[in-house]
Protein backbone atom coordinates (compact mmCIF):
# COMPACT_ATOMS: atom_id res chain seq x y z
CA UNK A 1 0.00 0.00 0.00
CA UNK A 2 1.40 3.24 -1.01
CA UNK A 3 2.27 5.67 2.03
CA UNK A 4 0.81 8.66 2.19
CA UNK A 5 1.35 12.23 3.66
CA UNK A 6 -1.37 14.83 4.74
CA UNK A 7 0.22 18.75 3.99
CA UNK A 8 -2.13 21.42 5.59
CA UNK A 9 -2.07 24.46 3.92
CA UNK A 10 -2.75 27.74 5.75
CA UNK A 11 -3.65 31.34 4.10
CA UNK A 12 -2.02 34.42 4.98
CA UNK A 13 -2.58 34.97 8.66
CA UNK A 14 -3.12 38.90 9.44
CA UNK A 15 -2.16 40.74 12.74
CA UNK A 16 -3.72 39.39 16.36
CA UNK A 17 -6.67 38.44 15.00
CA UNK A 18 -5.02 35.76 12.68
CA UNK A 19 -2.52 34.74 15.24
CA UNK A 20 -5.45 34.35 17.91
CA UNK A 21 -7.31 32.15 15.75
CA UNK A 22 -4.41 30.13 14.70
CA UNK A 23 -3.50 29.20 17.86
CA UNK A 24 -7.27 28.33 18.54
CA UNK A 25 -7.57 26.19 15.97
CA UNK A 26 -4.78 24.54 13.99
CA UNK A 27 -4.52 22.23 16.83
CA UNK A 28 -7.50 20.22 16.29
CA UNK A 29 -7.45 20.56 12.72
CA UNK A 30 -4.25 19.17 12.75
CA UNK A 31 -5.42 16.08 15.02
CA UNK A 32 -8.99 15.44 12.86
CA UNK A 33 -7.41 15.30 9.62
CA UNK A 34 -4.00 13.55 10.60
CA UNK A 35 -2.30 16.51 9.44
CA UNK A 36 1.72 16.13 8.78
CA UNK A 37 3.15 18.70 7.80
CA UNK A 38 1.85 22.59 8.04
CA UNK A 39 2.73 25.33 6.08
CA UNK A 40 1.59 28.73 7.03
CA UNK A 41 2.15 31.90 5.17
CA UNK A 42 3.19 34.50 8.15
CA UNK A 43 4.21 37.83 5.71
CA UNK A 44 1.21 39.67 7.44
CA UNK A 45 1.57 38.20 10.82
CA UNK A 46 3.20 40.82 12.69
CA UNK A 47 0.39 44.19 12.40
CA UNK A 48 -0.47 42.92 8.44
CA UNK A 49 3.94 43.59 8.27
CA UNK A 50 6.19 40.83 7.93
CA UNK A 51 7.25 38.89 10.84
CA UNK A 52 9.00 39.15 14.01
CA UNK A 53 10.96 36.43 15.78
CA UNK A 54 8.41 35.69 18.68
CA UNK A 55 5.72 35.35 16.24
CA UNK A 56 8.08 32.94 14.47
CA UNK A 57 8.45 31.07 17.49
CA UNK A 58 4.98 30.74 18.45
CA UNK A 59 4.08 29.22 15.22
CA UNK A 60 6.56 26.52 15.88
CA UNK A 61 5.11 25.98 19.20
CA UNK A 62 1.68 25.68 17.37
CA UNK A 63 3.65 22.67 14.83
CA UNK A 64 3.69 24.59 12.10
CA UNK A 65 6.63 23.46 10.25
CA UNK A 66 7.40 26.07 7.62
CA UNK A 67 6.69 29.56 7.59
CA UNK A 68 6.62 31.22 3.85
CA UNK A 69 6.28 35.25 3.21
CA UNK A 70 5.78 37.43 -0.02
CA UNK A 71 6.03 40.99 -0.78
CA UNK A 72 5.44 42.44 2.55
CA UNK A 73 8.58 40.32 4.01
CA UNK A 74 10.83 42.77 4.49
CA UNK A 75 8.34 45.62 6.32
CA UNK A 76 9.32 44.99 9.59
CA UNK A 77 13.24 45.11 10.41
CA UNK A 78 12.98 42.46 13.01
CA UNK A 79 12.87 39.83 10.59
CA UNK A 80 16.29 40.69 9.72
CA UNK A 81 17.03 38.84 12.94
CA UNK A 82 15.92 35.62 12.22
CA UNK A 83 15.96 35.18 8.54
CA UNK A 84 19.08 33.61 8.23
CA UNK A 85 19.18 31.48 11.02
CA UNK A 86 15.83 30.41 10.79
CA UNK A 87 16.08 27.51 8.32
CA UNK A 88 12.13 27.07 8.20
CA UNK A 89 10.99 30.61 7.63
CA UNK A 90 11.54 31.34 3.82
CA UNK A 91 11.19 34.36 1.83
CA UNK A 92 10.24 34.45 -2.52
CA UNK A 93 13.20 32.63 -4.06
CA UNK A 94 12.80 34.67 -6.77
CA UNK A 95 14.35 37.66 -4.87
CA UNK A 96 18.03 38.43 -6.04
CA UNK A 97 20.69 36.68 -4.62
CA UNK A 98 21.76 39.79 -2.85
CA UNK A 99 18.36 39.18 -0.43
CA UNK A 100 18.95 37.69 2.95
CA UNK A 101 17.19 34.42 3.67
CA UNK A 102 16.82 31.41 1.30
CA UNK A 103 13.75 30.45 -0.75
CA UNK A 104 12.93 26.75 -0.16
CA UNK A 105 14.07 23.89 2.47
CA UNK A 106 14.02 20.44 3.38
CA UNK A 107 11.66 18.57 5.76
CA UNK A 108 11.21 14.77 6.39
CA UNK A 109 8.29 13.42 7.03
CA UNK A 110 6.94 9.70 7.41
CA UNK A 111 10.28 9.16 5.40
CA UNK A 112 9.85 11.33 2.78
CA UNK A 113 11.72 14.48 2.05
CA UNK A 114 9.19 17.18 1.51
CA UNK A 115 10.93 20.30 -0.39
CA UNK A 116 9.01 23.74 0.44
CA UNK A 117 9.39 26.84 -2.05
CA UNK A 118 7.95 29.86 -1.83
CA UNK A 119 7.82 32.12 -5.19
CA UNK A 120 6.54 35.62 -5.93
CA UNK A 121 4.52 36.62 -8.89
CA UNK A 122 5.40 39.78 -11.11
CA UNK A 123 2.37 40.52 -12.59
CA UNK A 124 0.93 43.79 -11.00
CA UNK A 125 3.82 43.12 -8.03
CA UNK A 126 7.14 44.29 -8.02
CA UNK A 127 9.81 43.18 -10.90
CA UNK A 128 11.74 40.54 -9.39
CA UNK A 129 13.78 37.24 -11.30
CA UNK A 130 11.26 35.03 -13.31
CA UNK A 131 9.30 32.67 -10.96
CA UNK A 132 9.12 29.82 -13.77
CA UNK A 133 13.18 30.02 -13.76
CA UNK A 134 13.85 30.32 -10.66
CA UNK A 135 11.88 26.95 -10.20
CA UNK A 136 13.12 25.29 -13.10
CA UNK A 137 17.01 26.21 -11.31
CA UNK A 138 15.85 24.87 -8.01
CA UNK A 139 14.78 21.66 -9.38
CA UNK A 140 17.30 20.80 -11.19
CA UNK A 141 19.65 21.44 -8.85
CA UNK A 142 18.48 20.53 -5.52
CA UNK A 143 15.33 18.53 -5.99
CA UNK A 144 16.78 15.16 -7.41
CA UNK A 145 16.23 13.48 -3.83
CA UNK A 146 12.81 15.42 -3.27
CA UNK A 147 9.83 12.81 -2.87
CA UNK A 148 7.36 15.48 -2.48
CA UNK A 149 7.62 19.40 -3.66
CA UNK A 150 4.96 21.58 -1.95
CA UNK A 151 5.05 25.31 -3.50
CA UNK A 152 3.82 28.64 -2.33
CA UNK A 153 3.18 30.61 -4.80
CA UNK A 154 2.62 34.64 -3.82
CA UNK A 155 0.84 36.59 -6.44
CA UNK A 156 -1.50 38.99 -7.66
CA UNK A 157 -2.81 37.78 -10.97
CA UNK A 158 -4.85 34.54 -11.26
CA UNK A 159 -3.40 34.12 -15.05
CA UNK A 160 -0.40 34.29 -13.51
CA UNK A 161 -0.98 31.47 -10.72
CA UNK A 162 -3.13 29.27 -13.35
CA UNK A 163 -0.12 29.77 -15.55
CA UNK A 164 2.81 28.83 -12.95
CA UNK A 165 0.30 25.63 -11.69
CA UNK A 166 0.16 24.22 -15.51
CA UNK A 167 3.73 24.45 -15.79
CA UNK A 168 4.67 22.91 -12.92
CA UNK A 169 2.55 20.33 -13.35
CA UNK A 170 4.49 16.56 -13.34
CA UNK A 171 7.17 17.84 -11.28
CA UNK A 172 5.26 19.86 -8.00
CA UNK A 173 3.22 17.96 -5.68
CA UNK A 174 1.19 20.91 -4.65
CA UNK A 175 1.01 24.22 -6.11
CA UNK A 176 -1.05 26.95 -3.62
CA UNK A 177 -1.48 30.54 -4.30
CA UNK A 178 -1.39 33.19 -1.35
CA UNK A 179 -1.62 37.08 -1.25
CA UNK A 180 -5.02 37.98 -2.24
CA UNK A 181 -6.69 36.98 1.01
CA UNK A 182 -9.88 35.28 -0.45
CA UNK A 183 -10.05 31.70 -0.73
CA UNK A 184 -11.15 30.36 -4.43
CA UNK A 185 -13.34 27.65 -5.09
CA UNK A 186 -11.15 25.82 -8.25
CA UNK A 187 -8.77 23.17 -6.23
CA UNK A 188 -8.59 20.42 -8.59
CA UNK A 189 -5.79 17.84 -9.06
CA UNK A 190 -4.09 18.19 -12.42
CA UNK A 191 -3.81 15.65 -14.89
CA UNK A 192 0.41 15.05 -13.66
CA UNK A 193 -1.18 14.74 -10.04
CA UNK A 194 0.04 18.02 -8.88
CA UNK A 195 -2.33 19.46 -6.18
CA UNK A 196 -3.76 23.02 -7.14
CA UNK A 197 -5.48 25.84 -5.72
CA UNK A 198 -5.23 29.91 -6.94
CA UNK A 199 -5.67 31.41 -3.55
CA UNK A 200 -5.95 29.15 -0.05
CA UNK A 201 -7.71 32.46 1.37
CA UNK A 202 -6.94 34.32 4.76
CA UNK A 203 -6.49 33.72 8.38
CA UNK A 204 -7.56 36.42 10.31
CA UNK A 205 -10.96 39.12 10.72
CA UNK A 206 -13.38 38.89 7.89
CA UNK A 207 -15.55 41.56 9.42
CA UNK A 208 -12.81 43.64 7.15
CA UNK A 209 -12.08 44.34 3.58
CA UNK A 210 -8.66 41.57 3.05
CA UNK A 211 -8.12 41.95 6.82
CA UNK A 212 -7.99 45.63 7.08
CA UNK A 213 -10.58 47.53 8.85
CA UNK A 214 -13.39 48.02 6.58
CA UNK A 215 -14.20 51.78 7.37
CA UNK A 216 -10.62 52.85 6.94
CA UNK A 217 -10.45 50.44 3.39
CA UNK A 218 -14.06 51.91 2.11
CA UNK A 219 -12.66 55.80 3.46
CA UNK A 220 -9.47 55.19 1.13
CA UNK A 221 -11.32 54.20 -2.10
CA UNK A 222 -14.37 56.99 -1.60
CA UNK A 223 -11.46 59.39 -1.19
CA UNK A 224 -8.60 58.50 -3.43
CA UNK A 225 -6.63 59.91 -0.30
CA UNK A 226 -3.67 57.90 1.72
CA UNK A 227 -5.85 57.08 4.67
CA UNK A 228 -4.32 55.69 7.38
CA UNK A 229 -5.88 51.61 7.52
CA UNK A 230 -5.45 49.09 10.23
CA UNK A 231 -5.99 45.96 11.16
CA UNK A 232 -9.25 44.73 11.60
CA UNK A 233 -10.25 42.27 14.70
CA UNK A 234 -13.89 41.08 13.81
CA UNK A 235 -15.15 37.91 13.51
CA UNK A 236 -12.05 35.91 12.42
CA UNK A 237 -11.87 32.59 10.37
CA UNK A 238 -8.79 30.12 9.68
CA UNK A 239 -8.38 29.16 5.76
CA UNK A 240 -6.81 26.52 4.77
CA UNK A 241 -6.17 23.79 2.27
CA UNK A 242 -5.50 20.09 2.83
CA UNK A 243 -3.44 17.85 0.39
CA UNK A 244 -3.01 14.15 0.38
CA UNK A 245 0.38 13.10 -1.34
CA UNK A 246 1.31 9.69 -2.06
CA UNK A 247 5.12 8.58 -2.00
CA UNK A 248 5.21 9.05 -5.68
CA UNK A 249 4.65 13.06 -5.45
CA UNK A 250 1.13 12.88 -6.63
CA UNK A 251 -2.13 14.96 -5.13
CA UNK A 252 -4.36 12.01 -4.49
CA UNK A 253 -6.87 14.25 -2.61
CA UNK A 254 -7.68 17.89 -2.18
CA UNK A 255 -9.61 19.45 0.48
CA UNK A 256 -10.46 23.50 1.41
CA UNK A 257 -11.11 23.70 5.16
CA UNK A 258 -12.73 26.88 6.58
CA UNK A 259 -13.11 26.75 9.84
Amino acid sequence: MSKTINILSVGDVVGKAGRDILSNKLRGIIDLNRVDLVVVNGENAAGGRSITPDIFRDFMQLDVDVVTTGNHVWDNNDVLKIIDVENRLLRPANFPPAARGKGFCDINKKGLTVTVINLMGRALMQPLDCPFRTFDNIYETHCKNSDVIVVDFHAEATSEKRALGWYLDGRASVVFGTHTHVQTADEEILPEGEGYITDVGMTGAFDSVIGNDKRQAISRFISQTKVKVEIAEGNPKLNAVLFTVNSSGKTVDIRRINA
